[in-house]
């Protein structure tokens, strides 16, 4: 989650009857005041958002205070005035060069680049990062916006790029790739990002059954699974929760904090998430 999140939540009115907010505005309460937190049914409604618990309200809407319209975002169904082109650019290794990349995206007509050298296995791209946020800022002021890349593999593979297709596509920001296997301008509506959507699911899945079947041959072999250290009742009631609704052992382990011993404040591992949950399976 990001302090932004209640910008993508807003952008859809709330479908609560109860409530009824528009796009733009807080969900409100059933007494007329500012919601400390937006309802689930509306927060759902973003795709990287569907699996949260909760989505606080931001302070500057001042939870609890009385509700009041704000102005409302421009509407989806209205044509964008202008158009954006903001181009991405990465290399693995400093090393490498980033003059090829940066060529074909003036030549696309990019109003601004950015570029950065870092690893695919990085699990944070402040460039990338930058250039989304940008993206969605400008979308939601009217301008329709495109992330232009070289080629899909400078956003990352597999769930990685499906995971920032879903973001794009929350904030209405088109995709275009200057060559490769996905070569072309997508739009947040079409079929490449519904494939990312499904493939990223995939991903998930394929992660969870092949953990499963490498922890069960070093069962299998005597091989003893660590991390007995790090959970505890509090744990394992959040994760059997969380499973509840479907999540990944992955997305649990994110959403769980270690309490004790030199691990604490940390995230558990999925595989500690994944023995926890089975050895509650197996006791019942």
């Amino acid at each position: 989650m990001s302090d932004n999140d209640f910008k993508l939540v807003e952008s859809q009115p709330c479908p609560m009857s109860t409530c009824a907010a528009p796009a733009g505005s807080p969900c409100r309460t059933g007494k007329g005041k500012v919601a400390i937190q937006y309802h689930t049914a509306r927060f759902r409604l973003v795709p990287q958002l569907a699996m949260v618990l909760r989505v606080p309200t931001p302070a500057v809407r001042k939870p609890g205070s009385v509700w009041t319209e704000l102005p409302r975002p421009a509407s989806a169904d209205t044509r964008p005035v202008g158009h954006v082109r903001l181009g991405y650019a990465r290399a693995s290794t400093a090393r490498q060069s980033l003059d090829a990349q940066l060529d074909f995206l003036a030549e696309a007509g990019v109003s601004r680049v950015f570029s950065e050298k870092i690893s695919t296995r990085a699990t944070r791209r402040p460039e990338l990062e930058a250039a989304v946020k940008l993206a969605g800022e400008i979308r939601s002021s009217g301008v329709a916006v495109t992330l232009v890349v070289h080629e899909h593999k400078r956003l990352g593979r597999g769930i990685e790029l499906a995971m920032l297709a879903e973001e794009l596509k929350a904030g209405d920001v088109g995709l275009e790739f200057l060559t490769g296997e996905l070569e072309g301008s997508h739009d947040p509506s079409g079929i490449v990002f519904a494939v990312l959507a499904a493939m990223s699911g995939m991903e998930r899945e394929y992660i969870r059954d092949r953990t499963l079947e490498g922890h069960g041959s070093a069962r299998k072999r005597g091989k003893t699974i660590g991390g007995a250290g790090v959970t505890d009742e509090s744990m394992l009631s959040m994760a059997l929760h969380l499973r509840s609704q479907e999540m990944s052992l992955r997305d649990i382990a994110k959403r769980l904090v270690i309490t004790t011993g030199a691990k604490k404040g940390q995230h558990p591992s999925p595989a500690t998430v994944m023995r926890m949950l089975r050895e509650h399976d197996e006791s019942r």
